[in-house]
């Protein structure tokens, strides 16, 4: 548990981090991308290593039992389901000590046929993700021989729905959502040393929480994720909305007195906007902030402790969504790591053929997803271009009773 708590931590720290790159409207999980860079430093040696270790927040040695742990707590929580991914070429042998640290049934083959290979890290995306992510974010060059990759998909439905309004947003309408329930205190203002960030928790019936962020007009992305994140491992307080003072308590955040014909208790309404989101990462674009500057520098040995084979990281990359609805909030995540041989003419002849047969049947303001029983985000993001209010005025039955 030690472990775990330990990874979580660290984790929530690179989903920090990660926001200092945050630039438009964007999703991203750093839980998706976390146990990856463990199991990539207990593979590796020197600069890499080091390197690896530092973006962890945890020394390389005790990262292969923080990775299993946090796998294992993604397993635990209601609402999401995770999965982990490895495949190998068959002239790519792996150290039975590294081999023996990854999750067992996890472990497939690339035949070296990038057609095929792609099909099958497709098939597994769709298969993890529900069919959300249809694609595995991979290069798959013909010297990829090995291929890490995780996947996760969240769903909770609110425990208090929302019902659809109009949100005014710039010069645009866009599709709002509004409720009103008893009680102030799932609001909450923390000052930071930028400014003061408004956070309002939707609360899901599975434990799986949403924090929406609404910081002052001067603070960017990555200063509201980052107090959020604080705010969630406990190295900021936020004052719950019971606690305020009436009038302009905060950023979006007012609190009025109000004569009402019959006794009624304190109570919070919530207006916030629609929004679908879906992006690509290309990690070594950022490759200090994860560790890989040196594991992606092209050179050989820097993951002995993998395999013998001459491997170098080639890419690293995560394609992620996320849908925060009337009903509830969705998001998805698959992530990888892909290696190549280096030095392809040495490269051994495979001695066996084999065949496989793959159907794939194709279908279609800061915020925070967190589970509430340990703390770990597992997705973040930044909304900047929510859903468009439908034309059709039939599609949402406004509210206009004014509670």
């Amino acid at each position: 548990m030690r472990a775990a708590n330990e990874a979580i931590r660290a984790a929530n720290a690179l989903t920090a981090r990660w926001a200092s790159h945050v630039s438009g409207g964007t999703v991203f999980s750093a839980a998706g991308v976390w146990p990856l860079l463990a199991f990539l430093a207990t593979g590796a040696k020197g600069a890499a290593r080091e390197e690896l270790g530092d973006a962890l927040g945890l020394p390389a040695d005790r990262a292969g039992a923080a990775g299993r742990e946090l796998l294992a707590a993604l397993a635990e929580i209601d609402g999401l389901e995770s999965a982990l991914g490895l495949w190998t070429a068959r002239t790519v042998e792996l150290r039975e000590e590294w081999a023996s640290g990854v999750p067992a049934g996890v472990h497939g083959v690339l035949t070296g046929d990038a057609g095929a290979d792609r099909r099958a890290l497709d098939a597994w995306a769709a298969r993890r993700t529900g069919g959300v992510i249809e694609r595995m974010p991979a290069a798959l060059r013909p010297d990829t021989s090995l291929v890490l990759a995780s996947g996760l998909v969240l769903r909770t439905d609110w425990e208090v729905p929302f019902k659809g309004d109009l949100m005014p947003w710039g010069d645009h309408d866009r599709a709002g959502l509004t409720r009103t329930h008893p009680g102030l205190d799932d609001v909450a203002l923390a000052r930071t040393p930028g400014g003061p960030v408004t956070v309002a928790t939707v609360r899901g019936t599975n434990g799986l929480d949403v924090l929406l962020l609404l910081g002052d007009a001067q603070l960017t992305a990555a200063q509201v994720i980052g107090a959020g994140v604080d705010i969630v491992g406990g190295a900021l307080t936020a004052v719950p909305g019971s606690r305020l003072p009436h009038g302009q308590a905060g950023p979006g955040l007012r609190l009025e007195r109000l004569r009402t014909p019959h006794p009624e208790p304190p109570a919070l309404t919530l207006s916030t906007a629609e929004f679908t989101l879906a992006a690509d990462h290309d990690l070594l674009d950022h490759a200090a902030s994860f560790g890989l500057a040196s594991a992606a520098d092209g050179a050989p040995g820097h993951f002995p402790g993998i395999s013998a084979a001459p491997l170098a990281l080639a890419s690293g990359r995560q394609s992620a969504t996320a849908t925060f609805s009337a009903e509830g909030f969705r998001a998805a995540a698959v992530t990888l790591m892909e290696a190549v041989w280096l030095g392809w003419e040495d490269r051994p002849e495979p001695q066996h053929e084999t065949t496989r047969a793959y159907a794939v049947f194709d279908r279609p303001f800061g915020f925070l997803a967190v589970h509430r029983e340990t703390g770990l985000v597992l997705a973040a993001g930044w909304v900047t271009d929510p859903k468009p209010f439908p034309e059709d005025e039939d599609a949402y039955v406004l509210d206009t009773s004014g509670g």
